[in-house]
Parts: C-alpha cells; sequence; structure tokens
C-alpha cells in the first residue's frame, strides 16, 4: 500500500501539469503512454514491439492516435489519411504471415490490429478532449478516478454480492453501485465551480453513462489479463501495474463522451 500511494502521488505530480499546459507537451506525453500501452498489450500474447510485426503496427497505432491537426500535416505531407496508414499497416501484416510461415499466424495479426484500435482510439480521444476543453478533460478524470475510489472503499465496506467473479473475483455489485455515486457527487461539485454548460439532468445521465463505461473499461483489460494469466499489465508504475491498468476505464470513457456529443 505504502508503495502504491507513493507511485500514484509521484505519477499524479507528473502528469497534471501536462494536463494544465496541454499543447504538443501533453500530445508527445499521450503517444508515449500509448507506445508503452500497446507494448503491454503485445507482451501479454507473448509478442513484442521491437520485431518486423510490432513496428508495422506501430504505424496503425499512431496513426489512430493522431490528432486531427497532426493529421492534417501528415495527409499534406504524404498524401495518405490516417485510415489509408492503417490499411497498409494491414496489408503488410498479413504479408509477414506468409514471408514467416504462419510462424506469426493472422490471430496475431488480428489481435496487433485490434489492440491498436482499442489503445490508439482511447488515447487519440483522451488528446481531442483536452484540445477541446481543459474543463472537461478534468471533469472525465473525475469521474474516472472517483468511480474507481468509490467502488473500492463502497466494495470494501457494503461489498457482499459478487458482480463479475469469472472476471474480477474482488469486484462487488455494491462496490459497482457507489462508484457510480461517488462520479455523480464529483461531477456535480465540479460543475458547481465549474459550468460545464449541461443542464444538471444531462450531467447526472452523462456521468451515470460514463462512470458505467469506465467500470466496463477496467473489466474488459481485467478479463485480458485473466486471459493471458498476468497480474497487471506491465511494471512501470510499481504498485499499480502498468500503463493499461491506469488507463483502462479511460481508454473507454473518453471516446465515449464524444459519442455522446457532451463534449
Amino acid at each position: 500500500m505504502k508503495q502504491r500511494l507513493i507511485t500514484g502521488v509521484i505519477a499524479f505530480a507528473l502528469f497534471i501539469p501536462f494536463v494544465i499546459y496541454g499543447g504538443t507537451p501533453f500530445t508527445i506525453l499521450v503517444l508515449i503512454l500509448g507506445t508503452i500501452g500497446f507494448q503491454e498489450l503485445l507482451k501479454m500474447k507473448g509478442r513484442t514491439l521491437w520485431s518486423v510485426p510490432g513496428l508495422i503496427s506501430l504505424l496503425a497505432l499512431y496513426a489512430f492516435m493522431m490528432p486531427g491537426d497532426w493529421t492534417l500535416q501528415v495527409s499534406g505531407w504524404t498524401g495518405y489519411t490516417k485510415v489509408e496508414f492503417a490499411f497498409i499497416a494491414v496489408i503488410l501484416l498479413l504479408i509477414h504471415t506468409v514471408i514467416v510461415k504462419n510462424s506469426f499466424t493472422f490471430d496475431d495479426a488480428a489481435f496487433a490490429i485490434l489492440g491498436t484500435l482499442y489503445v490508439g482510439m482511447g488515447f487519440l480521444y483522451l488528446i481531442e478532449t483536452r484540445e477541446a476543453s481543459l474543463a472537461y478533460l478534468i471533469y472525465a478524470l473525475l469521474v474516472v478516478w472517483f468511480t474507481d475510489s468509490g467502488a473500492y472503499f463502497t466494495g470494501r465496506k457494503f461489498g457482499k454480492r459478487k458482480l463479475w467473479p469469472e472476471i474480477s473475483p474482488n469486484k462487488t455489485i455494491e462496490g459497482f453501485v457507489g462508484g457510480i455515486i461517488y462520479a455523480i457527487v464529483a461531477a456535480l461539485v465540479f460543475n458547481y465551480f465549474v459550468d460545464l454548460n449541461h443542464p444538471i439532468y444531462i450531467i447526472i445521465l452523462v456521468t451515470i453513462v460514463a462512470s458505467v463505461f469506465g467500470q466496463m473499461g477496467d473489466l474488459v483489460e481485467s478479463a485480458l489479463k485473466r486471459h493471458f494469466n498476468v497480474k497487471d499489465s506491465g511494471k512501470v508504475l510499481p504498485g499499480h501495474g502498468g500503463i493499461l491498468d491506469r488507463f483502462d476505464s479511460i481508454l473507454f470513457v473518453m471516446p465515449l463522451l464524444h459519442f455522446l456529443h457532451f463534449i
């Protein structure tokens, strides 16, 4: 617990200045986080980023993660859209399966491309949210953090009924509900000080959906780890695990807020 607390404080102190400053430094930080997260995902499957298919997958990852203004510049230089870059990566991965005589299989290629979508699009919307508004990014982070804390403390205090024991044995229905309640309170308090320009009922409804999706993102990553029989996605954050362990909920919540046209 002590190691977890120390790591959390240090990570928070390093991350928040980038969030506040925004711009290119924040975008570069998120690209780095996305690269590490994708490397963790490949490692779960026994693959490495520093290989031919790994580097090809990076092409698709960065294509998905590039924010709008960067995409326009790269498209202007190359004449290709981000979708075309991703498709080029798919073709190269499939060709690679033939060259290595299926030691890298179609399933491996499919896993890599799905992984670039999962990680790349989630982190893209983290960047896009910051470019749209600092207030909405802080709102989203508060919803995720308070959902996580609320689920943990409520589950420890009142948790009796298991939520999804086959996926995450420690999570409870009481914790799930507690996380939503904590998120709503945090959102309303934040909106009191920083007007989000939405009616209260919209903020409450979106917060409930975002909290549920955030917890589903957590469960998805738990399912991945259970499938590949690993405890943590990585070790870059002592006491917390890897980047995916810390950003699993954010990868679901950030796109959701844009899809709901809340931001």
